[in-house]
């Protein structure tokens, strides 16, 4: 869901979710504390701010004067969980969030009116919760996803079956110009969009398991030089490290939403 159609200087084209329908168009992070998150991903990650237009509650993420990501300080107001959560382009977020339903997921939030667009939170029938987006994206929209500073990955209960749900909410491998295509490679499914892997599905994941890390979810990775340093820096802002490797390491930060910092590209 991109909160803020401001533009850079000189960005003319702007970029409608009917030229990527079905494609990953966004991440944002609800919080709590606007101030808090902030400085702790200021400190992680190296990221700038800039307000919205929505109002003091929302702001837009740059790294290196790039937009990566929105920021909405609405979990308290809005009785939702402080968490990351990828947007999917879609045409109309009404129908989007019917089928959803339809096919048995739920939806949380929405479909609501954020000028210019409409959006709505949802949850996929395993209980992994993602946003549809339909209206204008900003105008660098393609640099942000050639940049792939955020990339996603669901981790579910069954890859296929995960396909097939997302599939026919999202018109997947329906051959319409601008669609998305899926393919299988191993047990894995992969997403792509023009030509680009823009996300990941894998199975594995436990609809009942205690720890949220292994129930279905939907998991952000963003692209850093230095995991080691990403991971320390969190631990001194307030965060925790849940999982470290070379390559690879899932934190949380101060108000306890996960993600995945990564020095791969392309994932």
């Amino acid at each position: 869901m991109n909160h803020d159609m401001t533009s850079p200087a000189g960005a003319t084209d702007v970029v409608s979710t009917d030229a990527v329908y079905g494609a990953p168009c966004w991440v944002s992070l609800t919080s709590r504390d606007l101030q808090g998150t902030e400085e702790f991903y200021s400190a992680v990650l190296g990221w700038e701010w800039r307000p919205m237009r929505l109002g003091n509650r929302f702001r837009v993420a740059l790294a290196s004067g790039r937009p990566v990501a929105g920021v909405a300080a609405v979990a308290g107001m809005w009785q939702m969980a402080v968490a990351w959560t990828p947007y999917f382009a879609v045409r109309s977020a009404d129908e989007a969030a019917a089928r959803v339903q339809e096919r048995g997921g739920t939806a949380a939030v929405g479909p609501i009116s954020l000028p210019p667009g409409r959006a709505a939170l949802l949850a996929d029938r395993d209980g992994a919760t993602f946003g549809v987006w339909e209206g204008a994206l900003f105008s660098d929209w393609p640099t942000w996803r050639r940049a792939q500073l955020a990339f996603i990955r669901l981790h579910t209960r069954d890859a296929f079956d995960a396909a097939i749900f997302y599939g026919e909410v999202f018109d997947w491998a329906s051959g319409g110009p601008g669609g998305c295509e899926v393919h299988y490679e191993g047990d894995e499914v992969v997403l792509r969009s023009q030509g680009d892997v823009v996300a990941r599905i894998e199975s594995g994941a436990l609809g009942s398991a205690p720890d949220p890390r292994i129930r279905p979810h939907w998991q952000v990775h963003f692209t850093v030089t230095d995991v080691a340093a990403s991971a320390r820096a969190a631990e001194e802002a307030g965060g925790t490290v849940l999982a470290l490797g070379p390559e690879e390491a899932v934190l949380a930060d101060n108000e306890g939403a996960r993600f995945t910092v990564t020095s791969r590209r392309g994932h």
